[in-house]
């Protein structure tokens, strides 16, 4: 049975929950109650204890990974922690897996060769197992023909990080109809545009040297006079979403009507802290 994760979540970092004090339980308890249905966490352990933590923090929502790294967790490992946390909170956990970026794997040693097959024998592997993570409690990271159509035929469906809604239309053309297509989106709730920007820049510039990101991009038309100096103002404006609550609503709509049968909302801002804030003022325009 399919993990039902509605049509909006929220994205944040998993870092953004480590601990366990009252300012993160009571935004747990806040989010459930704000009509979000889904929170995804970036670069998340693979041994699934944030999600698990976070599960029993709250009564329905769903936490989705977004992504474990294939190549710092070994399948059976990542398999038998969705098991253990499957058992605890049965349909609320859905494990978004990928092959990350070359710099991010050979920091640490590995040689990043052949990421299409690492993440199509992995999951593979996954198939394998007596206790398997199954397909409709997984997606892929997919930004490229290939690895979404992998995503359709092997997994619940996709979740691309850092596009447009123009890839999601793209995306959805791969993936035909039925398989889940979850888009991250960056939002920046400020309606001056020299602050909006500065602020976007400043989030997405870690981005702007990974070449699996630079290279969708490309495919999207963008140049590489796009990505120098923090990103041009196009770009900027294409991949963060910033001004008030409707011009944001938007956004997410157009994705929505591009094909994403869920979009993920990351709000940007220039502290460290929840922006529980955006999360409140956002809320009702993504119910409408």
């Amino acid at each position: 049975m399919a993990i039902e994760i509605g049509r909006f979540g929220l994205w944040t970092g998993a870092s953004s929950w480590d601990g366990d004090d009252a300012e993160h339980r009571e935004a747990l308890v806040e989010l459930e109650e704000l009509g979000y249905a889904a929170l995804w966490l970036g670069v998340a352990p693979g041994d699934l204890r944030t999600v698990q933590a976070l599960l029993g923090a709250t009564k329905k929502l769903v936490v989705a990974t977004g992504i474990v790294n294939i190549w710092e967790h070994e399948a059976a490992d990542l398999a038998a922690a969705y098991q253990r946390v499957d058992r605890t909170h049965p349909g609320r956990a859905l494990i978004g897996i990928g092959p990350s970026h070359a710099p991010v794997v050979e920091r640490s040693g590995r040689s990043y060769e052949k990421p299409f097959s690492k993440l199509r024998s992995y999951v593979d592997e996954l198939d394998a197992l007596d206790d398997p993570l199954p397909p409709q409690a997984r997606v892929l990271a997919a930004l490229g023909p290939r690895a979404l159509a992998l995503a359709g035929e092997r997994s619940a469906g996709a979740h691309p990080y850092l596009t447009t809604p123009e890839h999601t239309a793209t995306a959805r053309d791969v993936l035909g109809d039925g398989p889940l297509l979850a888009p991250e989106q960056k939002v920046v709730l400020e309606t001056d545009p020299v602050e909006a920007r500065e602020i976007a820049r400043l989030r997405t510039a870690p981005y702007l040297g990974l070449p699996n990101y630079l290279n969708n991009l490309r495919r999207l038309g963008f140049t590489d006079e796009d990505f120098a100096d923090g990103g041009s103002d196009r770009l900027i404006d294409g991949l963060v979403a910033w001004g008030d609550v409707d011009a944001i609503a938007d956004r997410v709509r157009a994705h929505r009507e591009a094909g994403a049968d869920h979009v993920c909302v990351q709000v940007l801002s220039r502290g460290t802290e929840l922006p529980r804030e955006g999360w409140r003022e956002l809320a009702p325009a993504l119910r409408g």
